[in-house]
Formats: C-alpha cells, sequence, structure tokens
C-alpha cells in the first residue's frame, strides 16, 4: 500500500525555521519525483518545491526560492523541507506528494497533478 505522511508542521514567528518530513511506505521514494505543495485558505494550491528520480534537479517556486531547501535521505525513504526566514504568507497547509513520470519535477516546473498524496501538515506564521 502506498502511503505518504506528512509532519513537521506548527506555529512560528516571523522569521523563524521549520523542517517538514514526508515519509512513504510501500514504494522507494528515489523512484519517483517528489513534490511539496501548499494551499492556504480560499486559495489555489501551488507547487512549492519539487525534486526529481532522475538526476536530483529541484525546483522552488520563485517566492521560497532561496529559503527552502528540498533534500532527500534514502535510507530513511524520506524527503524534507527545510523552511527558514518564515513569512505570514507562507501560512497554509503543506502536502507532499509522488508520481513516477520523469517529467513530474524539473528545474523549470513541477507537475501539477501528482499520483500519490499525503494528507498534510498544517504551517501558520503568525507574530
Amino acid at each position: 500500500q502506498v502511503q505518504l505522511v506528512e509532519s513537521g508542521g506548527g506555529s512560528v514567528q516571523p522569521g523563524e525555521s521549520l523542517r517538514l518530513s514526508c515519509t512513504a511506505s510501500g514504494f522507494a521514494l528515489n523512484n519517483y519525483a517528489i513534490g511539496w505543495f501548499r494551499q492556504a485558505p480560499e486559495k489555489e494550491r501551488e507547487g512549492v518545491s519539487c525534486i526529481n528520480n532522475r538526476d536530483g534537479s529541484t525546483y522552488y517556486l520563485s517566492d521560497v526560492r532561496g529559503r527552502f531547501t528540498i533534500s532527500r535521505d534514502s535510507t530513511k525513504n524520506t524527503v524534507y523541507l527545510q523552511m527558514n526566514s518564515l513569512k505570514a504568507e507562507d501560512t497554509a497547509v503543506y502536502s507532499c506528494a509522488a508520481d513516477p513520470d520523469l517529467w513530474a519535477c524539473t528545474k523549470r516546473v513541477i507537475k501539477k497533478s501528482y499520483d500519490y498524496w499525503g494528507r498534510g501538515t498544517q504551517v501558520i506564521v503568525s507574530p
């Protein structure tokens, strides 16, 4: 059974950091592109970052580039999203997703619809 479980969300103040984790079971993350998406209240879901399964290339939404870092630990079958210098506008539910398509993640674009999704973890950034 394919399953993705996110953790690490919470409530922080602007400027602080959080590290989100996405742990997979039932499949090896190395064989999939892994994306992090977020959805704020009354806004559409947007792709924040991804790491591909071909050469490890990464993508970042322009709003988070330089502040967020995606990484993969194959030994733990986990992908991380390190989020630094958080802003109020980063407040959202963050979900990770997996897709076997080699083109689900490139340096320039993240595929909008991935095959497998976690349930999400809430991130709140507030003074």
